[in-house]
């Protein structure tokens, strides 16, 4: 298998995911981009686990299984915070978002 196809394909991928992350304004799209990103760095490991002959076998799919299961937190708690941001703001966009506190 040539794995020039799945690194190109994974690098798109993960281009059009920093171009979310660096121009969404909208919480939940911007975790669609970071799963996208996360997605595309799974095809790395696994195209890489598949073409180079390691010392360990599988270390690629370990180390995706692990990158899946970050993913998976990751959602549950981001969806969580754009919930509670939605609440208290009425709207999901990260412009909006104070990021200094004010105590009264």
């Amino acid at each position: 298998m040539r794995p020039v196809i799945p690194y190109v394909t994974a690098a798109l991928l993960f281009g059009i995911g920093v171009y979310g992350v660096l121009r969404r304004r909208n919480a939940i799209l911007l975790l669609m981009s970071v799963e996208l990103m996360l997605n595309a760095v799974n095809l790395i490991l696994i195209t890489a686990d598949t073409t180079v002959q390691a010392a360990l076998p599988h270390t690629g799919q370990v180390f995706a299984l692990f990158v899946i299961v970050i993913a998976a937190a990751e959602v549950g708690v981001g969806l969580a915070i754009v919930l509670q941001l939605y609440r208290l703001r009425a709207s999901v966009a990260v412009d909006e978002v104070p990021l200094e506190r004010v105590d009264a």
